[in-house]
């Protein structure tokens, strides 16, 4: 077994895991790497693991996966992060394959829907331990929500950025998107009484800059990525939802959806 010391002298396990990747978030601003992805996904046997940081638009080109890409890479378990599932990236990540969406995703569903949590608030009463990571299937999809934020970076931020331009360090300056987009729904848990949850998925924001450039209007682009979220998915697809903690708000037990798994409904 080998092992890292860390700064406070504790040895930190050198762990080699594969891992399927099944959730980006969008990119946040990060002091110490620029910019940080949170990114999750499940072993062979459907356990969850997260990975972070990961400063993925600064990773070699060979080592940017995709979302089902299986991938292969030495961690070691975050020794600043309560959260039972968090671990750092070691080294090198090796993308192995990728899985398709053959027969309905059959392979995708094969190991990400091995542990199903029955509720939301069954997998918030789980955080207490330490757990923060989950999937849950949504009973019913009762509206999706937009919400307009600041589109400027906090002042600290702007800062960091304009220091790294001076220094000639910065990639293309990271966008922020000026909306936040949320789910109203309940979950399969008795007594369940509606969760308004908001979706940190890097593919709602993709859709969303991808919508804003083809129609060049902010109000056509918000109109597309709700037809797809509120109007196609519940109407067509088999909803889950993969659902994360942020570490800052990991003691209340506070969840956000961090990835939307959505299969054809089969008749």
């Amino acid at each position: 077994m080998e092992y890292l010391i860390s700064k406070t002298g504790e040895r930190l396990l050198i762990e080699k895991v594969k891992v399927l990747i099944t959730v980006k978030t969008y990119p946040l601003p990060s002091k110490e790497y620029q910019e940080v992805v949170c990114t999750a996904g499940v072993r062979e046997d459907g356990t969850w693991i997260r990975l972070y940081p990961v400063p993925f638009r600064h990773l070699p080109y060979d080592q940017w996966y995709k979302k089902y890409h299986w991938i292969e890479l030495e961690v070691i378990k975050h020794d600043k992060d309560p959260r039972s599932e968090s671990y750092r990236p070691y080294g090198k990540i090796k993308i192995i394959s990728k899985i398709d969406t053959k027969n309905n995703w059959e392979e995708r569903k094969r190991y990400v829907l091995k542990h199903i949590e029955p509720s939301l608030e069954t997998l918030k009463e789980k955080s207490k331990s330490g757990v923060s990571l989950g999937v849950i299937k949504p009973k019913e999809i009762l509206d999706f929500i937009v919400e307009p934020v600041s589109g400027e970076w906090k002042d600290k931020w702007q800062a960091l950025f304009k220091q790294l331009k001076l220094f000639g360090e910065q990639q293309k300056p990271l966008e922020k998107i000026p909306y936040k987009f949320s789910y109203r729904f309940t979950c399969r848990g008795e007594n369940c009484a509606g969760h308004k949850i908001m979706i940190e998925d890097w593919e709602i924001y993709a859709l969303y800059r991808n919508m804003l450039k083809k129609y060049s209007s902010e109000e056509k682009a918000i109109e597309k990525v709700k037809e797809q979220y509120f109007h196609k998915f519940p109407k067509e697809k088999d909803l889950y939802f993969f659902m994360g903690t942020t570490r800052k708000d990991h003691h209340r037990g506070t969840f956000v959806i961090i990835g939307v798994f959505w299969p054809k409904k089969e008749i």
